[in-house]
């Protein structure tokens, strides 16, 4: 099943632990979401404190004894210790089918893979590049530490999984995030030193993935290793390039070989002398003292995840207090409110008070226009000029002639509390499968507007009039559940 060079190779890096490595390998991977605390419920509180056990992790075994789970109504939750909101869930559990799925709840990821943006620490109000984003799983968690406050770049070089990086951005509800479809050289022409965090998830060859994904077995050679190692030390180069002084940078593989983890970092740090490593707590993830390893390695046989490397690098120097660098394209200037057609007299209809999901203290919302679409940009956002932008901000809806149609996006990214007219249904309830499935449905009410809701959890829009709730759930996400 597995190549023999690799077999080979693992073997003389593991020693007496190849018999437990292998052993794992044949074993079933673990399977788990994150629940996602952007998103905020008809009570006020997020999908992560209504599903999950709350607090730190690590704190799960003080005073009262460990937790050992949460219920997500169809799964039974089982803590992940190094993620915060990261829980395993049974095999018999189908999240991925689940209405609270379709509505934002949580994000289904890799039990492992969830470390490496916990290690990147996002805080509010920073600019923050992941530079390699597709899926989004590691974005979306960095979105979460944001909270929806300051700029985050989400990059991804292939169009098609970009498109599915920026689906999966909306779905979570994220308000202050870009969307990219660019070579990491043409970005760090137009962001030096710009950014105060950088996540380098980067492409590799993937041995960490073969218990998951056994069709990565057949792709694996020792050239494409090397061809791995010298793309990532390219990509490492263009994101040194954008950290600012003082910046964290994350640098992260889904693979054991030492060519594309330890040694790439050796030889970054080789043409980098502006760089140094932060040690990586490993008790954190429940492993033993490494002694001098400053580096973390996730193995099969030790954790209940598949194989992962990350290494936390920091730029030395420190920027002066209140000075941010400028990108190359400098600050997009938004429309001004006789700019925004019938936008203003929707939220007007829709909601208590305009909303502007994520919006920061004392910042003045920025509104852009691409065509008739109208979307919310971060405050500061940077110019986007020569750029090939997939997502510039939250898509709010598109402006139409003496009308305004609301987005997707927009229902995912704002609570059922700021509403004019809520339609809550429940997850179980035959009327929820007809919604998913794009049919219309009786309902009595003011007409208008509403927010569909799933158990207090916005879904989506429907329009009221004449007794029945016509349907605008997106034609391509709808689904016969």
């Amino acid at each position: 099943m597995f190549p023999e060079q690799f077999l080979e190779r693992m073997g003389r890096m593991l020693g007496e632990e190849y018999d437990a490595f292998l052993k794992s390998l044949q074993g079933e991977p673990c399977q788990a979401l994150r629940l996602n605390s952007l998103k905020m419920g008809a009570d006020g509180r997020s999908a992560a404190e209504v599903f999950g056990i709350g607090g730190d992790p690590r704190e799960a075994g003080e005073a009262g004894g460990p937790k050992e789970g949460a219920e997500l109504g169809f799964a039974r939750l089982e803590r992940v210790p190094w993620a915060e909101n990261g829980y395993y869930y049974n095999e018999e559990a189908h999240p991925g089918r689940h209405p609270y799925h379709q509505a934002g709840l949580y994000y289904i990821q890799e039990p492992s893979a969830m470390a490496v943006a916990e290690l990147l620490e996002a805080q509010p109000g920073e600019r923050i590049l992941d530079l390699c984003s597709a899926p989004g799983g590691k974005a979306t968690r960095i979105a979460a530490g944001m909270k929806g406050q300051g700029f985050l770049l989400c990059n991804e070089i292939h169009p098609a999984r970009a498109r599915i990086l920026s689906e999966n951005i909306e779905r979570m509800g994220i308000v202050n995030a870009c969307v990219t479809n660019e070579q990491p050289g043409r970005l760090a022409e137009i962001f030096p030193e710009y950014f105060d965090r950088i996540l380098v998830d980067a492409p590799c060859s993937g041995e960490g993935m073969f218990r998951k994904n056994p069709e990565a077995c057949g792709e694996w050679s020792l050239e494409n290793v090397a061809m791995c190692a010298k793309r990532q030390i390219e990509i490492l180069d263009c994101a040194a390039r954008m950290l600012r002084p003082g910046g964290r940078l994350v640098y992260s593989t889904c693979t054991f070989a030492s060519e594309e983890n330890e040694e790439t970092i050796s030889r970054f740090m080789e043409s980098r002398r502006d760089y140094g490593i932060i040690s990586i707590d490993r008790n954190r993830f429940g492993l033993p003292d490494g002694g001098e390893e400053p580096y973390l390695r996730l193995w099969p046989h030790r954790v209940r995840g598949e194989g992962h490397f990350a290494a936390v690098l920091k730029k030395a120097g420190d920027l002066d207090a209140g000075h941010r660098h400028v990108s190359g394209n400098g600050v997009l200037k938004g429309l001004c409110e006789r700019e925004l057609g019938e936008f203003p007299n929707f939220c007007r209809e829709a909601f208590l008070q305009m909303p502007v999901p994520g919006g920061e203290e004392n910042s003045r919302p920025l509104f852009l226009r691409f065509g008739d679409n109208l979307y919310l940009a971060p405050p500061e956002m940077p110019g986007l000029k020569g750029l090939k932008v997939v997502r510039p901000g939250l898509h709010l809806g598109e402006l139409k002639k003496n009308r305004f149609q609301p987005s997707h996006a927009l229902a995912l990214a704002v609570s059922p509390r700021e509403a004019m007219h809520v339609w809550n249904l429940r997850a179980d309830d035959a009327e929820t499968a007809v919604y998913l499935n794009g049919q219309t449905f009786p309902a009595q009410g003011e007409k208008g507007w509403y927010l569909i809701c799933v158990d207090g959890f916005t879904l989506g829009w429907g329009k009221l009039s004449a007794g029945i709730m016509k349907n605008h759930y997106p034609r391509g996400l709808r689904t016969v559940c």
